[in-house]
């Protein structure tokens, strides 16, 4: 499970930590497979696991914790989730991210995290993106993977069929992101932590924005830019 094409074969995902595999319980969306943990966190939980999940649990050591973790230091427990059926978004009369080419596994889940603070259901990705059932993503999702939906597909080709709404690329230079406060409705691209937003994607867009700085930093960290521009919207 640590590995995509595993992920892919068996159709699940792992979660880690008591915080995350708890809100992916109590999502309603997600359904669990197995419970592996430790005794004590079995007790302190059982109520609350139970009415969420009927199915298998598994009491482990320590030692046998940090084989199966994806983690440094391992936590308490770790759960097995099937992955959730993609669902289209609804642009119409909804803020919705699109995502070019975002690689680094902590950007992907702190940016689901994210649009779920600020009530942003869904999240188109380019099939480039990291994987959202990356151990990575789902530990810096902190749960709000059940939440808000992702979906991965041909960004270039998806963006051409879906110009119901309009299309805001970050850029460097570009409108003013605070003269978007209360925008209702739009796609807001957001582009490579390295390389920005593709020739091919950025020619679809309506209009670039871009959030002005004072400073000299020559960019902004992709999850912080989606932050940012959420928050003035």
């Amino acid at each position: 499970m640590h590995h995509k094409k595993f992920r892919d074969i068996e159709n699940a995902f792992i979660a880690e930590g008591s915080k995350v595999v708890m809100e992916l319980l109590n999502s309603g969306n997600i359904v669990c497979e197995h419970i592996l943990a430790k005794e004590n966190w079995l007790k302190e939980n059982e109520v609350v696991i139970r009415k969420h999940f009927k199915g298998p649990t598994e009491t482990i050591e320590d030692f046998e914790l940090e084989k199966i973790s994806a983690l440094s230091t391992p936590n308490q427990v770790l759960a097995v989730f099937k992955k959730l059926k993609p669902v289209p978004a609804n642009l119409k009369g909804k803020i919705t991210l699109a995502l070019d080419n975002i690689q680094d596994p902590g950007n992907m889940g702190t940016i689901i995290r994210i649009a779920d603070w600020f009530g942003v259901a869904a999240i188109i990705c380019s099939e480039n993106c990291a994987d959202r059932y990356n151990p990575k993503v789902v530990q810096s999702t902190m749960g709000s993977l059940g939440r808000v939906e992702v979906w991965y597909t041909n960004l270039q080709e998806w963006l051409k069929k879906n110009r119901v709404v309009p299309i805001y690329a970050t850029a460097l230079n570009g409108k003013n992101i605070g003269e978007l406060h209360g925008l209702k409705e739009g796609i807001i691209l957001i582009g490579n932590e390295s390389k920005g937003i593709s020739d091919e994607v950025m020619q679809l867009a309506n209009e670039k924005i871009t959030i002005a700085k004072k400073g000299h930093a020559e960019s902004l960290n992709a999850a912080v830019a989606a932050g940012i521009i959420l928050s003035h919207i």
